[in-house]
């Protein structure tokens, strides 16, 4: 017992440790918290098939997309996520449903797409690719916007170090309903691509950022429930 403790405590320690080369603060209400007080949202974007599409069907999503793109008076970074995609539960799965089936013609069938499946895993890795959009916005924005100087911009960043509990019970809901309305924008001038997209809530940009630096775990499945991670955010 005092052995599985231990454990447990250097694993925190390890984790703590580990955080501190992090730029994130804190995740809450599907937003990050960056250690300089910034704020991030992060969009997952399905994709299109451009290949597919008709030459007018092309021209019209490269113009929307251009048009977008001017659009902007804030920064957006675009990310792609390649995953490899486990489906070994998957090939288990057929073999269970194969020794279950009682009519020969189906469990024949089945045989025949689990060496499919199998020839498949042996050949080549399959890749999962994941888009994101990552939407910032910085609190010192809106001290440009009231005519701050440079200079003053630097002392009020200075002095956020002393009080940064107090900034952020104060200031992050009005920060966060601008970092929304960017949010809402990228929504809106992309609806013209094409393309859908859905703002992470607090659960999915945990897991996503686990994920990242575990890579094993998208092999496996995602994560469950936040209380039940044993990170410390």
């Amino acid at each position: 017992m005092d052995k599985f403790f231990r454990e447990k405590e250097e694993k925190r320690k390890n984790i703590a440790s580990f955080q501190r080369y992090l730029d994130i603060g804190e995740i809450k209400e599907g937003v990050i918290v960056l250690k300089d007080q910034n704020l991030r949202a992060v969009l997952m974007v399905s994709s299109i098939n451009f290949a597919l599409k008709s030459q007018e069907e092309q021209d019209a999503i490269i113009y929307h997309f251009q048009n977008f793109l001017n659009s902007l008076d804030f920064s957006i970074q675009i990310v792609i996520s390649s995953r490899r995609l486990n489906i070994e539960d998957y090939y288990k799965t057929l073999m269970i449903r194969e020794k279950e089936q009682s009519n020969e013609l189906l469990k024949v069938q089945i045989g025949e797409y689990r060496n499919f499946i199998k020839e498949l895993i042996e050949m080549s890795n399959i890749v999962n690719k994941t888009f994101y959009i990552v939407v910032p916005y910085s609190p010192s924005e809106e001290l440009a916007q009231v005519g701050k100087s440079f200079l003053s911009g630097l002392t009020q960043k200075g002095g956020a170090k002393k009080s940064a509990s107090s900034f952020r019970s104060e200031d992050f809901v009005k920060n966060r309903n601008q970092l929304m309305q960017r949010v809402q924008h990228i929504a809106s001038g992309l609806s013209g691509v094409g393309v859908k997209m859905t703002t992470l809530n607090t659960q999915e940009l945990i897991e996503l950022f686990y994920t990242i630096y575990n890579p094993e775990i998208s092999e496996h499945g995602g994560l469950t429930a936040i209380e039940q991670l044993d990170i410390a955010m």
